[in-house]
Formats: structure tokens, sequence, C-alpha cells
């Protein structure tokens, strides 16, 4: 059985120990971010769009519904503040790609694929026109990303997909001149592809501009049930009822307020390290000069960046369903994980040994079988979903938006014609079948990774049936 580069160069466990002492446990993005204080709903109104949840798909559509429709009156609502849940959670990488990448697009689309490729990197640019049109400062970069080789197997399968454009190959040599670590053998570099983004501060500019925009945000403000009637949407609230001509839900990995698409999405927490800035020094050990986004090419991959005031962040690895589905403050801090990203950072970086983790966090992504974001309507193309972005959503989000506008406005467009729009993913097991069938996922995952990433019968048989589970 093959061993990892993490498993043949172990670190100390007190270096572990020390690394991980006086952590916090939230989210650096968040704590860096300043998201307005916004009231808490109450009484009734009436308006022509409600949209559920207030991280970037239900700002986007907010954004884009204004923008569409100045006139119309727009109330956003949220369980808890904006930007809180996966927004501010993630890694900022803005990645063009709509399908998880080429390989699960064009095994899944491969008649549109192209046009999906292209609608991809036409909603990244029109991202980055966004953030340069409102002046957001959220240290938006377009900075593009490596993905590095870190076993001798994975150096043959970056040769076949760089084609000297979109994906350049890098030898080690040329690579260390990029980023230095010790694991790295090789990599493809994809120069558009890519931006960084502080989510926190995404999510931050994305509020004050809709709301500047007229639109109506608030906070602590749970729906917790959907009827419809003739005219109106009713969206009961514990404070109060929304009556709307429409209705987006951007709810994510939270159950879907409509309960026939509650299966079509698992909550799987991702956990992610972040560092205090690096010396001068330390920065130097390092290079990284040119800010790309990194991922290895494991089944179970890490992804990390470096920020604007030169801290690393580091996460994946791990990817954690709990029984039932529940999503629980208490699954956040995992010990476990977090020592294990500890220790898999030092190998990447043995040359950072004595930095220190000023943050640790997890976040809920919302999984979905095709590993690509689904859309829905309910209630004759008045309410709008979309979900299962499954950890690429930073700019699938705004395409999300898009989709749902075109629904709820009833109208055919090239978005609504997309095979990836009409079709949906096949749905989870209920429990007591869904957890032994998610972990026996995780661990035929990982037998892949411990053979040089050949994938077993398991593996095989649910590609077969369309399944995926390739990351």
């Amino acid at each position: 059985m093959h061993t990892t580069v993490f498993e043949r160069h172990l670190v100390s466990e007190s270096l572990i120990d020390e690394s991980l002492a006086g952590s916090t446990l939230s989210s650096f993005w968040v704590d860096d971010a300043d998201i307005p204080a916004l009231p808490q709903f109450g009484g009734t109104t009436h308006c022509d769009l409600t949209v559920v949840g207030a991280g970037y798909t239900g700002l986007w559509t907010a954004l884009l519904a204004k923008q569409r429709h100045p006139e119309w009156r727009v109330v956003v609502v949220d369980a808890k503040t904006p930007g809180w849940a996966a927004s501010g959670r993630n890694g900022g990488f803005v990645e063009a790609t709509l399908t998880h990448g080429e390989s699960n697009g064009k095994t899944r689309y491969p008649k549109e694929y192209e046009v999906l490729d292209q609608a991809g990197l036409d909603n990244l640019n029109a991202i980055e026109k966004t953030v340069k049109e409102f002046g957001w400062d959220c240290d938006f970069w377009r900075s593009g990303s490596l993905a590095v080789a870190v076993e001798p197997h994975e150096v043959a399968w970056l040769r076949e997909t760089a084609d000297g454009e979109r994906e350049i190959f890098l030898d080690q040599a040329d690579l260390k001149k990029r980023v230095n670590s010790p694991t790295y053998l090789a990599a493809t570099y994809a120069p558009k592809d890519t931006a960084m983004v502080h989510p926190g501060k995404l999510a931050s500019e994305m509020l004050k501009t809709v709301l500047e925009l007229g639109v109506e945000v608030f906070s602590n403000s749970p729906v917790k049930t959907i009827s419809a009637s003739t005219e109106n949407i009713t969206l009961s609230l514990g404070s109060g009822v929304i009556r709307a001509r429409k209705v987006a839900l951007a709810t994510n990995a939270f159950p879907s307020l409509l309960r026939r698409f509650r299966l079509h999405t698992v909550p799987v927490y991702d956990y992610v390290l972040m560092t205090e800035p690096l010396s001068a020094e330390q920065k130097k050990s390092v290079g990284w000069l040119g800010k790309e986004g990194i991922a290895d090419l494991a089944n179970q991959f890490h992804y990390y960046r470096i920020t604007a005031d030169d801290r690393i962040l580091f996460g994946g690895y791990d990817a954690i369903y709990h029984y039932g589905g529940k999503i629980r403050r208490s699954y956040e801090d995992r010990a476990a994980s977090y020592r294990k990203l500890a220790s898999h950072f030092f190998t990447t970086f043995p040359q950072l040994e004595g930095l220190r983790f000023s943050h640790r966090w997890a976040g809920v992504i919302d999984t979905c079988s095709r590993f690509s974001a689904f859309f829905a309507t309910a209630h004759h193309n008045r309410v709008a979903y979309a979900a299962g972005f499954t950890g690429l959503g930073v700019a699938a989000t705004r395409f999300a938006a898009d989709v749902m506008l075109d629904q709820l406005e009833g109208e055919r467009t090239w978005r609504t014609e997309l095979e990836m729009v009409k079709s949906m993913p096949m749905p989870f097991p209920p429990e007591p079948l869904c957890f032994p069938a998610v972990q026996a996922t995780r661990a035929a995952l990982d037998a892949a990774d411990h053979n040089y990433g050949k994938r077993g019968l398991f593996l095989t048989t649910l590609d077969a049936l369309g399944l995926g589970f390739d990351s």
C-alpha cells in the first residue's frame, strides 16, 4: 500500500501542540470584516421579491434584481447575520468553473460543456468588473491558481491536462521559483481561471451595495414555513409575515424550505486553519510573490492561499458528515482535523516551523451528488431555489442568482435552457442509509489515495451511476 508524502514526512506532536495553542475557534474572515448591524424583521409586509439567505447567493440575487428592476421592493432575510455561514468560512477561491472542474463538466454535460466553460469565464469577468465598478475593498486579485503534484504518479496527470494556454505545465525547478515547498514535484498554472478574495470583506461590501440600492436586509429573522396562494407567496417568520410576488431561496446547506429537495444535499464539514502573519524572513523562505491559490491533487486534497497581510490559510483534506445531516456548532471544534491539518501544513512548509495558527474554524459544504449547483422552481415559477455548490460556490453563486431571476421572470433564456439547469442530481438516501454510504465513499477515496490514485470497484460503480465523488 502506497503511503502519502504527509505520512512519509511526519512532524512532531509537540510542534502541532505549540502551533495550535491559543488559536481562536472562529472565522478569521468574519472577525476581520465590517458587517453593519441590521434590524430583525417584524410585523407584516408585502414586496416584489423576498430572498431567503444573505450569503453570496442571496446578496447576488438582490443586487442583480435591483439592477434588472430598480422599481422592485426587495427584502432579504437571514437566520443570523449576512455572510456568517459558508460565505464567511470559505478559502476565498473565486473559480471560473461552474461544473466543479473540467473532468466533471465534460462527463456530465458533454454537449454543452464549451458553453458552460465560457459562461464560467464570463461570470468571473463580470464579478471582477463589479468589484471595480462599485469599488469594493475586498482584497480581490486575479492571481490564477496552481495545481501541485506531491506524489510521482500525479506528475503524469498534470502533463496530460496542460495545454500551454489555460493550463501551463511547470516542472519542479520552475515551480520552486513561485512557491517553495519540498513536497512539490510539478504543477500546472491556470492564470485566468481563478481570483482570490477576502470572503468576509466581499460579503460586507456586497451588503453595503445592496443597502445603497434600496434593498431591505434583516438579520436574526429565520423563515419557518413557506406557502402559496393565488396572489402571493407567504413566508412565516417567528417575528412576522412577508407576502411576496416572488421568492428566491438561497439557504445553501441548510434544510430546504421546499421539503421535496431536502435529500438533494448533505452538509459536509470542511476544516480550516489560518496562520499569524509571516515575518519578512518567513515570507522570503516561501516565496509566493504571485499570490496564486494552491491545491494538491489527491481525492482528499488540501487548498491554501496567502492573504493580503501575509497569513496562510490551509484547509481541506477531512470532509466530515455527521449522522442525520445535522448542522451543529459543536461539530466545528474537531481537534483531530485541526491537528491533521497542522501536521500537513508543516510537512508542506517545514521552513515555517515555529509559526502559530491564530484561527481555526469549520464550515458546512452543501454537497450534492453531481458536485455542481442545481436549480429548481415551485409554485408556478414564483419560487426559485439553487443549492449544491459543493465547495466551489464563491463565483458560481452569481451565475445561480442570474438563473433564479430568469426563472422568476418566466422567460426562456440561454441559461434556463441549459441541461445543467433543467436536470437534477440524484438525491442521497435517507438515514439510516446515508451515513454508512458516505463513510464507505470516504474510505474508498482514502484507499485510492493510497493506491497511486487508482479508483476501486466502489468508486468506479459510483462513477457509472453518475454519482461522481472525484474529490
